[in-house]
């Protein structure tokens, strides 16, 4: 190995301009940390709330990227052999040190997952965070087979993934796009109803639902939490996970008057399946794709060099699944 490396380092808030690939460093395994040498990171929106500015205590210039897949390189764990498979997500990656935006990464042992499989680079690279959190979402929802389940915010990586594992739980699935030209892309992922949000989506789940779905998991963020809140069936559960919409604060929020009576309001962060206590849950994740019981959507891979575009293009709300770095 050289001594630099290709990394994509974020030189404060700003556009996707602001990411900057070049050669940097390359860093030597120490005590409790090693060295991958990274061949997938799956982009998220986190990411793009943190190079705008918006991730308090993480500073410039940084090497974003909260998750990752490769190979080892260098370890001075005897768990962790040169060349075994591995996976990191969440615990500090991209923020309170360097993440996956680069050809290697120095990643703290406890954060690594090991990995036996044989799915391709951008199809594993797909799977760590998006569908640890999905799996983590569900967990939290209490889902549970013949249930109903609306997902809002259906046609990021994350929902997708979402309808794919509440399926396989034998869930019945509604999930919602505001873009026609995602619907057909939705159902051919196996939701069972695809709901235009055109601005009236309670009415068009009614239609379907009457009395509302047993579960919603809200992907958009503190914009829709109230709705779904009124458009689950009373008594059911509301989680909120994702923040498509980037807004994380409900002014006003009084409880009483917001939360129907017996209606459940539930969260879940995935720093709560990060690293290690994902690690059995990402491995039956592995090999239910590797069954073909479903598979990740990826959306669309593009090189390192290429970092600036990928966020661009996740920006502007291009994709419906996930985007994925090959570094």
């Amino acid at each position: 190995m050289g001594e630099t490396m290709r990394a994509a380092v974020w030189t404060g808030p700003g556009g996707p301009e602001t990411i900057e690939v070049r050669a940097v460093p390359r860093p030597a395994a120490r005590d409790g940390w090693t060295l991958v040498r990274v061949r997938a990171a799956g982009l998220n929106r986190s990411e793009l709330m943190t190079r705008q500015g918006h991730s308090p205590g993480v500073d410039p210039p940084r090497v974003l990227g909260i998750e990752c897949v490769g190979t080892v390189a260098e370890s001075l764990d005897p768990l962790l052999p040169a060349g075994a498979t591995v996976a990191a997500v969440m615990g500090g990656m991209g923020r309170a040190f360097d993440g996956g935006y680069a050809q290697y990464a120095l990643l703290p042992d406890r954060l690594l997952i090991r990995l036996r499989t044989t799915l391709d680079w951008p199809t594993l690279g797909a799977l760590p965070e998006t569908f640890l959190t999905a799996h983590g979402s569900l967990t939290a929802l209490g889902a549970g087979s013949g249930e109903t389940l609306l997902v809002r915010g259906g046609s990021s990586a994350l929902g997708l993934a979402a309808v794919s594992l509440a399926r396989e739980r034998g869930l019945s699935t509604l999930t919602t796009t505001r873009n026609p030209e995602k619907v057909a892309r939705l159902a051919a992922n196996g939701a069972d109803h695809v709901v235009l949000d055109d601005g009236d989506l309670a009415a068009a789940v009614r239609r379907i639902l009457p009395a509302g779905p047993h579960l919603i998991l809200d992907l958009i963020g503190a914009p829709t939490m109230l709705d779904s809140l009124h458009l689950v069936r009373r008594g059911g559960t509301v989680c909120m996970t994702g923040l498509l919409s980037g807004e994380w604060v409900v002014p006003e929020f009084e409880p009483v008057g917001s939360i129907p009576s017996g209606t459940k309001l539930t969260a879940f962060g995935s720093a709560d399946l990060a690293g290690r206590a994902g690690a059995d849950a990402l491995r039956r994740i592995v090999s239910d794709v590797e069954a073909g019981r479903y598979r990740p959507v990826v959306d669309r891979v593009f090189e390192l060099d290429e970092v600036a575009a990928a966020h661009r293009y996740t920006e502007e709300n291009r994709a419906t699944g996930k985007v994925v770095l090959r570094c």
